[in-house]
């Protein structure tokens, strides 16, 4: 079935972001990262599964200026759990990392058994790790 291949964020500084995303994304199965150039010329490195097509990049900014989930570009980014465990002990591990959480984790009602929190990465960019 096709699906999404990766998806690149952006970030103010690679040195602070990667070790929250490693430190976020591998209790989730993220564990096989991998470096590549960028057309620019930028390091990204690409986080996954093992055996998983689908990866999560992160580049530095070339511009300055703080993240706006209201402009032009994506909203939020939504990562699935395996269990409602699982989205408690991250959301535990966001609070002794001291990320701003917006809200939960709770049941939502987008779709019966919803349970998620919405929380910030230290750029300010909406994230979501979502069981059902």
């Amino acid at each position: 079935m096709p699906g999404i291949d990766h998806v690149d964020l952006v970030v103010s500084s690679l040195e602070r972001s990667l070790p929250f995303y490693r430190g976020l994304l591998e209790p989730l199965g993220y564990t096989q990262a991998s470096d590549v150039e960028g057309e620019r010329g930028e390091r990204i490195v690409y986080i996954q599964q093992p055996g998983a097509k689908a990866s999560i990049g992160l580049r530095e900014a070339k511009t300055d200026g703080r993240y706006d989930r209201y402009r032009v570009g994506i909203h939020h980014l939504a990562l699935i759990a395996d269990s409602r465990e699982t989205v408690d002990e991250r959301a535990a591990w966001l609070r002794e990392q001291g990320a701003e959480i917006e809200s939960g984790p709770r049941e939502y009602d987008y779709t019966p058994g919803y349970y998620a929190p919405f929380f910030y990465d230290p750029d300010g960019i909406k994230l979501e790790i979502v069981y059902r």
